[in-house]
């Protein structure tokens, strides 16, 4: 074959075989993961407009909501299937629903304090409390609750918190979220627990977290893994992936300032997020949630923690 020949000819090759490269060029790529927020993040503004947040959330480029209610209710005032519909139509998706495990009382929450800050900082919650009393719980509410998450169609119902001062504190939320667990898998639904660093903190030699994880079934109580406060205790998100592989599908991803320990926006603290993303799969990671307790200005925090999420 002359020169020319062969040029004619691999052009139209080539030009025969780029669909079939850019199409595999696609399938190649690899696939953005797509950023939530835990609405308790948005703080007030989801009581004074839940709408018009959700659309400028959906602006910034979230894709996904964990919700947290307010003193309006554990669905913001609205029926389950209200809201998911209010998500939708900002073209997001609800995924996961924060309830308590506990009926929230001061002394309650005083269970969860590991210093005299964290007790002068709780008692600042005195009045929001007063309001949430009456809030559904999972020891007193379980299948309201169960029943509202499969009304609004959500894989995820989590218990936000369950004081822990003792042993027998450990236990009793064991009981809590095993049947929580029997009774999301009845719905149709998974149930998982959030932690805080009170988690983390040995209680007789053992730390709840690993207590609750080795003592209830894999598959019917999962982790939601807060990577801040779980590394502001002490522990490395990794190992704890490689500890109970599979069973942490929700994460929130929470940077912390080393000093304070206090939540700050993606990228502003210590937490290595990029080795923690690589290692994803080991933990059956599905879903995953930008939180920042307390942020001075919720959206320019969700907005940057998105472009930080983005460069990984």
């Amino acid at each position: 074959m002359n020169r020319r020949n062969f040029l004619i000819n691999t052009t139209i090759m080539s030009a025969a075989m780029s669909p079939a490269i850019s199409r595999a060029a696609k399938l190649l790529a690899p696939v953005p993961l797509p950023v939530g927020v835990q609405l308790y993040t948005m703080g007030k503004l989801m009581e004074t407009d839940p709408k018009g947040t959700l659309q400028k959330l959906a602006a910034i480029g979230i894709k996904q909501v964990e919700s947290a209610g307010s003193s309006k209710g554990v669905w913001y005032g609205y029926k389950p299937a209200e809201f998911a519909k209010m998500v939708s139509d900002c073209g997001m998706k609800w995924q996961s629903a924060h309830v308590g495990g506990v009926k929230f009382t001061l002394s309650a929450l005083l269970k969860m304090a590991n210093t005299k800050e964290d007790s002068a900082k709780m008692q600042q919650y005195a009045p929001m409390l007063e309001k949430m009393k009456q809030a559904p719980n999972l020891s007193d509410n379980l299948q309201e609750l169960v029943d509202g998450a499969a009304e609004g169609k959500i894989g995820y119902l989590v218990c936000a918190a369950y004081p822990m001062k003792t042993m027998d504190d450990v236990k009793a939320a064991v009981e809590v979220f095993s049947k929580a667990g029997e009774a999301c898998k009845k719905a149709g639904l998974q149930f998982a627990f959030h932690n805080h660093n009170a988690e983390f903190v040995p209680i007789d030699g053992v730390a709840p977290y690993d207590y609750i994880m080795e003592h209830t079934d894999k598959d019917l109580v999962k982790s939601e893994l807060d990577l801040g406060w779980a590394s502001v205790a002490g522990r490395d998100p990794v190992q704890i992936f490689q500890k109970y592989p599979g069973r942490i599908p929700l994460w929130h991803v929470k940077d912390m300032n080393k000093k304070t320990s206090e939540p700050v926006e993606v990228g502003q603290g210590f937490i290595d997020f990029k080795r923690i993303f690589d290692h994803r799969k080991t933990s059956g990671m599905k879903h995953f949630f930008i939180e920042q307790d307390g942020a001075p200005d919720p959206l320019v925090n969700v907005k940057n923690s998105v472009g930080k999420i983005r460069e990984m």
